[in-house]
């Protein structure tokens, strides 16, 4: 029987490895990590992430070929291919500090396999990682190897939060890199025959080393420029009055470019955006191409730009002070379905709020009331380290109250921010909400999700990112 140990038990390598082990049935697998806490959740009724589908497959398998183990060591010791799925953040200090990746983590697993293994194995790396991160896991592993061989293998993952599931069950493609060696090209052909089990064949692609970790990379960045784009296309739309919704569908039919990714809102978040793309921009001005990595920096520079700008929108329109107002803020959350909070806008929006003074009642059915404290007080990067190493007990922001209703939220309240598109944000009694809020009673739609007609028939002040602007807003500059 062949085993699969799995270093990690986060957003990548707890859904994949259950998918894994419900696909192919005669293989066991096991998902390790040293936080006990999150083991717990992993082997309990409430598991750690929320993620569409995922309750159902790792019911399925726990127990019969799954496994979620603190035992390090021993599920590495017997696996035949071990998935690295660890945390890589961005250094804060220190050489390439604020863009390049920390590989410490990385580092200290590759150590510890060297240790424990008795048996030649293949290593995937999971985790996003830059390009030439197998060298350097190569090094350690062949040098601490004792006689025991090891193949590296690059298998990046380009899972959705929302839709991983079924990003899985039927991905657009997996990603096999390995070395152009008779060694490398078995141990390609192993982790291939893996995917077989459900994947079709034409979709399983193999390329060399460089180019899998690079790929990852590559697409991501992609992804977010075009987000990137259409946010920059948004400034424009509401200075000449046209509306960025209608823009983008008409650009998205062009079959050259398609209508994904082209939804203005207030700024990309997640784990991978952003964190990829400083790590792109490291690489190319380690490699001598600093116009390069300035064309990449542009695709952050725009996000940030569009978060500032959604924040001096609100506050300018408010009669430029939103001093102990309350602000009702729905969605905290990076996008709908999941409860990741990692790089979400909403942190930059709330913090820009809360430095003019702003009472923030948060709403988000996902999030809880630690975690978005947490998000408020945390330093930048501090997010992507092991819950164990975060502060333990963040300093509560007094002015944010986190309430679990949406007609709480908006209660009293001089105005409503929309940051996460939550279905359920769609379907309001916006009539009774406006009763319960202080007048002139304003809505400011980061995502585009309300019918602003309709809105402002009730009587709401409405700024939809994008949107031709309100005639009351038109006064009010949009920079500060």
């Amino acid at each position: 029987m062949v085993k699969i140990c799995c270093i990690g038990a986060g957003y990548v390598g707890g859904p994949t490895m259950a998918v894994i082990a419900l696909k192919c049935p005669s293989i066991e697998v096991a998902v390790v990590d040293i936080s006990v806490t999150r083991i717990n959740a992993w082997n309990s009724d409430q598991l750690p992430i929320y993620e569409p589908g995922l309750d159902d497959v790792v019911k399925e398998c726990r127990g019969r070929n799954l496994f979620f183990s603190t035992d390090v060591e021993k599920h590495v010791q017997e696996a035949d291919i071990v998935f690295v799925s660890v945390n890589t953040p961005t250094k804060t200090q220190g050489l390439g500090a604020g863009k390049a990746a920390d590989l410490t983590y990385w580092e200290s697993a590759a150590r510890m396999i060297a240790d424990v293994s008795k048996s030649d194995k293949i290593v995937v790396e999971k985790s996003t990682v830059p390009v030439k991160t197998a060298e350097a896991i190569e090094k350690i592993l062949t040098h601490n190897s004792k006689g025991i061989k090891y193949q590296i293998l690059s298998n990046p993952e380009f899972l959705a939060e929302g839709t991983a599931i079924q990003d899985l069950f039927n991905p657009d493609r997996v990603l096999i890199g390995g070395r152009e060696t008779p060694e490398g090209q078995k141990a390609v052909k192993a982790l291939k025959d893996v995917y077989a089990h459900w994947v079709p064949e034409d979709r399983i692609l193999t390329t060399n080393l460089w180019s899998a970790e690079l790929s990852k990379l590559a697409a991501n960045a992609f992804l977010a420029q075009r987000i990137s784009s259409v946010n920059a296309m948004s400034a424009l739309c509401e200075a000449t009055g046209a509306d960025v919704t209608q823009v983008s569908y008409s650009v998205g039919k062009d079959s050259r470019i398609g209508p994904k990714f082209l939804n203005a809102s207030v700024g990309f978040g997640g784990s991978c955006f952003q964190k990829d793309i400083l790590n792109l921009v490291y690489i190319c001005e380690c490699n001598g191409l600093p116009e390069v990595a300035e064309y990449w920096k542009q695709v952050i520079k725009i996000n940030d730009y569009q978060k500032s700008r959604f924040v001096n929108r609100l506050v300018s329109s408010m009669f430029n002070t939103v001093s102990n107002k309350k602000i009702a803020i729905l969605g905290f959350a990076f996008k709908k379905d999941t409860g990741d909070t990692r790089e979400t806008p909403a942190i930059d929006v709330c913090q820009g709020l809360l430095g003019d003074k702003a009472r923030l009642s948060i709403y988000d059915p996902q999030v809880t009331q630690d975690q978005i404290q947490r998000d408020l007080t945390m330093n930048k990067f501090d997010w992507d380290h092991p819950a164990h190493l975060q502060p333990m007990s963040p300093t509560t922001v007094k002015q944010v109250s986190v309430v679990w209703d949406a007609y709480e939220a908006t209660k009293d309240a001089h105005g409503i921010c929309i940051l996460t598109e939550w279905d359920e944000f769609r379907s309001l009694d916006f009539q009774r909400i406006y009763d319960n809020m202080q007048k002139p009673a304003f809505v400011f739609d980061g995502r585009n999700v309300v019918n602003v007609e309709k809105l402002r028939e009730i009587g709401f002040i409405v700024y939809s990112i994008g949107k031709p602007i309100d005639a009351w807003l038109k006064d009010m500059p949009a920079v500060a």
